[in-house]
């Protein structure tokens, strides 16, 4: 499936901004089931500098400065992708997680250094352990087969948590969101993530976008899409195997990743410091379109 995709962020200050800077992950990465075929990202106003590079994880993050100033400032990614829907086994021919956990403790370890560092804790997920290691044990028991226990981390967001966006805020602790049982993507997925770490299971965040469908008979509005997060487990031959726990399902081709860290700070979509304002109002339109639907004659969400 191709998409355009569309991520317009909008800042309005209350007093003029003397200087800003900003850090920004808005470009999709290729993937072995993603491929980009275009991208760019424009401001206004202008940048001083503007820089592209590759950060510690591989993704694709540029680096602004506004040294003239502003009062609006507007950024503008946009990118057009081909995505594929991974090829996974049967769930219980996958290897059981335990010896996952056991060939990455290997000494010295035969996968990368960023497997590894994948199982301790990071800023936005918690050191739960204690709290949270029985749960962890009933979703993955010994020699469970890998995706099986996957499937099983799915099923118990779908059953025992609630979608609630007025539940959390972006510094809301992983234990809070494991006590009152609700939140957004990015909280199930820190807690997802925390729940394969307490068994010692390789598990990162996952930042990017998924395709939305508006309820029957109503229209798509055009930029009420928004960023999504999920999360990848490392299970062995397979590598990492991408899960969505807000919507109960393994990586579809409605999934399109942008990048990936240990938790939320890694991979902010955007980021930054400003000299000179007081407060700012911020304005967020996302667009995911299939390639072939127009939305030229869609109707713009407000």
């Amino acid at each position: 499936m191709r998409y355009r995709v569309t991520h317009i962020t909008r800042f309005d200050t209350a007093d003029r901004v003397s200087i800003g800077m900003n850090q920004v992950y808005l470009t999709p990465r290729q993937t072995p089931h993603q491929t980009v075929e275009h991208t760019r990202l424009t401001t206004d106003p202008a940048t001083t500098t503007f820089d592209r590079r590759s950060d510690y994880y591989g993704n694709i993050v540029h680096f602004l400065s506004f040294e003239r100033g502003y009062e609006h400032l507007e950024i503008h990614a946009s990118s057009r992708v081909d995505v594929k829907k991974p090829d996974l086994p049967e769930p219980a021919d996958s290897l059981p997680w335990d010896e996952v956990v056991a060939a990455v403790s290997q000494e010295p370890c035969p996968f990368d250094f960023q497997t590894r560092e994948m199982q301790a804790a990071s800023p936005c997920v918690d050191d739960l352990a204690d709290l949270i290691q029985p749960t962890a044990h009933k979703l993955f028991p010994t020699g469970e087969p890998v995706l099986v226990g996957l499937k099983r981390l799915l099923a118990y967001f779908a059953t025992e948590y609630k979608f609630d966006s007025t539940a959390t805020t972006v510094n809301t602790p992983t234990s809070e969101v494991f006590k009152k049982k609700r939140g957004v993507c990015q909280d199930f997925s820190h807690l997802a993530i925390a729940l394969c770490r307490a068994v010692d299971l390789p598990a990162r965040y996952v930042s990017g976008y998924i395709r939305t469908h508006p309820p029957e008979g109503r229209p798509r509005l055009r930029g009420a899409d928004a960023s999504h997060a999920w999360v990848s487990v490392f299970c062995g031959p397979l590598g990492w195997v991408d899960c969505d726990p807000t919507n109960n399902c393994f990586l579809s081709d409605e999934h399109i990743t942008v990048a990936w860290g240990r938790d939320y700070a890694d991979v902010a979509p955007v980021k930054g410091v400003v000299i000179g304002s007081g407060s700012h109002g911020l304005k967020v339109s996302v667009d995911v379109e299939p390639i072939g639907e127009s939305t030229s004659d869609l109707p713009v969400a407000s």
